[in-house]
């Protein structure tokens, strides 16, 4: 039961990640949103992307916890926005077949508890 909860949660947060590098609803993908100004990094796939051209600038600030780097992605085989979102689409298609598998168990228990108390 918890489970198809928390696969509830884990689909509305990715959609919200694919509205938030699509840029749907007023999002900015260059707002502090997921970073709470922690961090200057914005993507995980603008890093490490295929093709990406990577530049590290160190950041200048009190802000910025040590050791962290602002590191542009240019020249992308693909933009790493449409990779987060297409990496979300992926996580939501799995959590939904989780929550589908995770009702079905659900229902198998509570038909054998009914059937039990029917003996």
């Amino acid at each position: 039961m918890v489970y198809t909860v928390w696969a509830a949660v884990w689909v509305t947060w990715n959609i919200f990640i694919i509205c938030f590098y699509l840029e749907v609803g007023g999002l900015l993908q260059d707002s502090e949103l997921l970073t709470f100004s922690l961090s200057r990094h914005r993507s995980w796939w603008r890093e490490r992307w295929l093709g990406c051209l990577h530049e590290e600038v160190r950041a200048v600030g009190l802000g910025v916890p040590h050791g962290q780097a602002l590191v542009s992605g240019a020249g992308c085989a693909l933009e790493p926005s449409y990779v987060e979102a297409l990496h979300s689409s992926l996580q939501i298609l799995i959590a939904l077949l989780g929550f589908v598998c995770g009702c079905h168990v659900v229902s198998v228990f509570t038909e054998e508890e009914d059937s039990c108390l029917r003996k």
